[in-house]
């Protein structure tokens, strides 16, 4: 009889594995329960929501909440905020951190490596709230889109990541390159570039997500109502007593303040996961190569 191939798996290594999916399972539905509890409420009628018949899934199943969320003036002024700061701060953050990731990548710099330790130092030390605010201010940035953009064009860790990719790349495409005469821009854009588009995808994620969920920020250093973000916005609704405009939408339809936040919350979520399954495909392998070397 032949033997079978493969490596045989200990009864250890089994009771980790089984451990490990149920600790991932349990965690998933840990998350996923409330996400479905708001969800629920935002298309459930008034009287199911007031008499706690809400679960998982919709009773006396309405739309206006939503309806009322997504025509709503603030919620639609808060939506291109938040959209123009994710595109917008996406493209410039992913431009110019990997720009500044390839000559950190480049071996043969003299002094490169004091430089690295600069940028990383920067990702435990801060100059602390005050006088970063006092520093934003002597440059105008407050109460500017450009607040919610600029202060992040370079994440240190997202750095890294790009910069270790870069090493991962075969030295020979830079030297045969530069044999034929090729600048260091022509071989970044030329060469690096398309080959680094999957942890680029990566980053792309990383740095939508953070901008489109950025609350701290746009709270400190924007006092406008035109230039209010989502997180903001969902501040104020869940500040009800304050919210006029929450207020008037309550007294035209026939729904409950729980089920206008919660369209709230739906209406500003929803945009960002469809976010994930055009750059799953290249996600995990962007983050593995880009994670090797430290």
């Amino acid at each position: 009889m032949a033997r079978k191939s493969g490596i045989r798996r200990s009864a250890e290594d089994l009771v980790i594995e089984v451990f490990s999916v149920i600790v991932v399972f349990l965690l998933s539905v840990a998350m996923l329960l409330p996400i479905l509890h708001v969800a629920a409420k935002a298309f459930s009628a008034e009287w199911a929501i007031v008499t706690g018949r809400v679960g998982l899934w919709p009773v006396g199943f309405q739309f206006d909440a939503m309806k009322a969320i997504v025509v709503s003036r603030l919620f639609l002024t808060a939506f291109y905020n938040s959209v123009f700061t994710a595109v917008a701060g996406t493209i410039c953050t992913l431009t110019i951190t990997a720009i500044t990731a390839f000559p950190l990548s480049t071996r043969g710099i003299p002094g490169i490596k004091g430089v690295t330790l600069i940028f990383v130092f920067t990702m435990y030390f801060s100059g602390g709230i005050i006088p970063t605010y006092l520093l934003y201010h002597s440059y105008g940035l407050l109460n500017t889109r450009a607040i919610l953009i600029i202060p992040g064009l370079i994440n240190i860790w997202h750095l890294l990541i790009i910069k270790n990719y870069y090493e991962g790349l075969p030295d020979s495409i830079i030297e045969s390159a530069r044999l034929d005469g090729a600048n260091y821009f022509t071989v970044f854009f030329k060469l690096i570039a398309p080959l680094s588009l999957p942890v680029y995808a990566a980053i792309v994620v990383f740095t939508s997500v953070i901008l489109w969920n950025n609350y701290f920020d746009p709270m400190m250093y924007i006092n406008s109502g035109r230039l209010q973000t989502l997180p903001l916005y969902l501040r104020d609704m869940i500040m009800k007593a304050s919210n006029v405009e929450l207020k008037a939408m309550l007294l035209e339809g026939d729904v409950s303040e729980e089920s206008m936040i919660a369209a709230s919350i739906v209406a500003s979520t929803v945009p960002i996961l469809l976010v994930y399954p055009f750059m799953q495909r290249h996600f995990v392998k962007g983050v593995t190569m880009g994670s090797v070397k430290s």
